[in-house]
């Protein structure tokens, strides 16, 4: 059983994939939880708080599902891979997806939200684009440029095959098509 701070943002990620930020209480929190909101606060501080440290949670939960196959035969494999992990018809990989999602949109609104988000995209992009510098692309590549695209686009169709306009299967067909160009 995980320990209480990471049950509750357990409960708060898995609350935001299924209702959104908007109206996200942390009572509500605390029953989903089967915490006290007291216990919330004591960890979190604040409704803010609690909304930072589930944005770091599903980063984490995100890179560890996202992780590059060492087996995979070459660096190009292992970015398609990598990126191709972000869609998933897997229950734990749609609610990681909508609540980042939603947690991004939030940021729109929310300033408290912009430095960790920031944070960890960046901290995306990077891995990216080492992927991009160890792959054979041309010597024309600029592999921040492209990295910044290729996640641009992983967030994009997510949301795409989230909201159920686009088929994981041509989401991923998308995105296998855009690395193949990235990487000309």
């Amino acid at each position: 059983m995980p320990d209480r701070p990471t049950q509750i943002l357990q409960a708060t990620a898995r609350l935001i994939a299924h209702r959104g930020v908007r109206g996200l209480r942390v009572e509500e929190v605390a029953a989903e939880a089967g915490v006290s909101t007291a216990l919330i606060y004591y960890h979190f501080k604040n409704r803010a708080g609690l909304l930072r440290h589930t944005l770091d949670f599903i980063n984490r939960r995100a890179i560890r599902y996202t992780e590059p196959d060492v087996r995979a035969p070459d660096p190009r494999a292992q970015l398609t891979d990598m990126l191709l992990m972000e869609l998933q018809d897997d229950p734990s990989v749609r609610e990681n997806s909508a609540a980042w999602g939603e947690l991004r949109a939030t940021a729109v609104f929310d300033s408290g939200l912009h430095e960790e988000l920031a944070a960890a995209t960046t901290a995306w992009v990077t891995d990216v684009a080492d992927l991009i510098r160890q792959s054979e692309a041309a010597q024309d590549t600029d592999p921040q440029a492209a990295a910044e695209r290729l996640v641009a686009l992983v967030e994009g169709l997510s949301q795409q095959w989230l909201s159920r306009t686009l088929t994981l299967e041509r989401a991923r067909e998308l995105l296998r098509s855009a690395v193949d160009r990235e990487l000309r």
